[in-house]
């Protein structure tokens, strides 16, 4: 591991922190027990048993090191242990969750909007669906959800929490919501809801969301934008390709927005965002609590979130964060995604050249996630050799992962009479998350140790 700045950048903090209380009394604290220092070295040590995700030799899931200052802010605030739900329990850092999201909203061109963090993009969903389920309750109108076979698995599950009908949209070769299929539904009318997604999880897919704004104008539903993994990309949208820009140019159509400052923004877990376009929604979340509240007019943020208790110290990371490097459009943060997507092309462009695998007949990765498919006769041979490289790389301490695809998502075929008897089976291929800046310079040694990797491997 690099030298970590973390440990010194927190104690010159630490000294200015204490000057900040250091008008109240003196008092007594127990004695540090003198068995931490044991129990931090065996914290330390079973740490050990994990992937290198701060490295870049780390290419496999969305997995990105916060930033040296997050971790710093975090630690430094662990000390008064904020809770961003009532003003009295966190004063200092209610004001930064506030200005930190303002400043998130911002980078969608929302000025006038509803907002706040969650502990994880699973909440920040959960509470726009509650929303949608609640705008249809209101009004006695459908309930139904829909949302792309390749939306994360979440929805699904918070409509089912929610007691909300969910459909699955199916996807095209490109892994994006079907138009065609949408609207079959929306024919039906009982749609209240339709989920686009910018950025799945599996590839990094873009919905068509300048489409899907155009049938809302036609068949009146909500739209829920999930930009938990790719919202981010908005501030490189002049770099992505014409269908994603298209669609990152609409997301401010949105009647509600999540996204994930703890993936691409560079944050601890977790740390996620709702954001909705008409602050009326606030509405539902009114509620009477007889201690909590009385403390100050201003807004506490706990009267715009289901969720009670939540981190001040995340409101701290990011705002810090955003201090240092604003999430600006040619500023030195969007500068580090457009260097994750270099190495996401360079990679795709490698493997394309090379005649042991294939890409996807997408071309292009939309995002910076790459997927692959080692040739084979069969799909389970080429899934088991996938299996095989993937534990080749990991030997040689690089870490990609694994995704299962639809084979027509492909351009070649499998042997007739393989594909024949499979139909449209799912093939097990390798993917790689290249989302840290550091990949790009690191692509030549990944490629190395790929290769080296491949070698090793049985021929098909």
């Amino acid at each position: 591991m690099p030298t970590d700045p973390v440990p010194d950048l927190l104690s010159q903090a630490t000294k200015l922190l204490e000057r900040e209380f250091a008008h109240l009394p003196a008092w007594e604290t127990a004695a540090p027990d003198e068995r931490i220092t044991d129990v931090l070295a065996d914290v330390a040590h079973r740490l050990g048993d994990n992937y290198p995700y701060f490295h870049p030799l780390y290419a496999g899931q969305m997995l990105k090191p916060p930033h040296p200052v997050a971790r710093a802010a975090y630690a430094l605030v662990m000390s008064i242990n904020p809770n961003n739900h009532a003003r009295d329990g966190g004063r200092a850092s209610s004001e930064m969750e506030i200005e930190a999201v303002r400043q998130i909203a911002a980078m969608f061109g929302w000025t006038g909007f509803l907002g706040h963090l969650t502990s994880s993009g699973t909440l920040a969903n959960l509470e726009a669906l509650w929303v949608s389920g609640q705008i249809s309750q209101e009004h006695g109108r459908r309930s139904r959800i829909v949302g792309s076979e390749q939306a994360h698995y979440t929805h699904q599950r918070i409509s089912a929490v929610l007691r909300l009908n969910y459909t699955a949209i199916s996807a095209d070769q490109r892994g994006r919501m079907d138009l065609d299929s949408l609207e079959a539904e929306l024919r039906k009318g009982d749609v209240a809801t339709v989920v686009a997604t910018l950025g799945t999880t599996a590839i990094g897919a873009v919905d068509p969301l300048e489409e899907i704004v155009a049938l809302r104008e036609r068949y009146g539903f909500r739209l829920h934008v999930d930009a938990a993994y790719g919202g981010y990309f908005k501030l490189i949208v002049s770099e992505l390709d014409e269908p994603a820009r298209r669609a990152y140019e609409a997301i401010d159509q949105a009647d509600s927005i999540v996204i994930d400052p703890h993936k691409h923004g560079l944050q601890p877990y977790g740390c996620g965002c709702v954001l909705f376009r008409d602050p009326g929604v606030g509405r539902f979340y009114k509620h009477d609590s007889p201690y909590t509240y009385f403390t100050s007019d201003k807004l506490h943020l706990g009267e715009i979130s289901l969720e009670c208790s939540r981190a001040g110290a995340a409101a701290v990371a990011l705002w810090a964060t955003h201090q240092l490097l604003p999430p600006v459009a040619g500023g030195e943060f969007a500068l580090g995604l457009a260097q994750g997507r270099a190495a996401a092309l360079d990679l795709n462009r490698r493997l394309r050249a090379d005649t042991r695998f294939e890409t996807l007949a997408t071309g292009h990765p939309e995002l910076d996630i790459v997927a692959w498919k080692i040739k084979a006769v069969t799909p389970e041979r080429s899934s088991q050799l996938a299996q095989e490289v993937f534990e080749a790389c990991a030997a040689q301490h690089l870490h990609l992962a694994l995704v299962q695809l639809p084979q027509s998502w492909f351009t070649s075929a499998f042997a007739p009479a393989a594909e024949n008897a499979i139909g449209d089976a799912h093939v097990t291929c390798l993917r790689s998350v290249l989302m840290k800046p550091e990949h790009q310079k690191w692509l030549d040694k990944i490629w190395q140790r790929f290769s080296s990797a491949c070698a090793e491997v049985s021929p098909q």
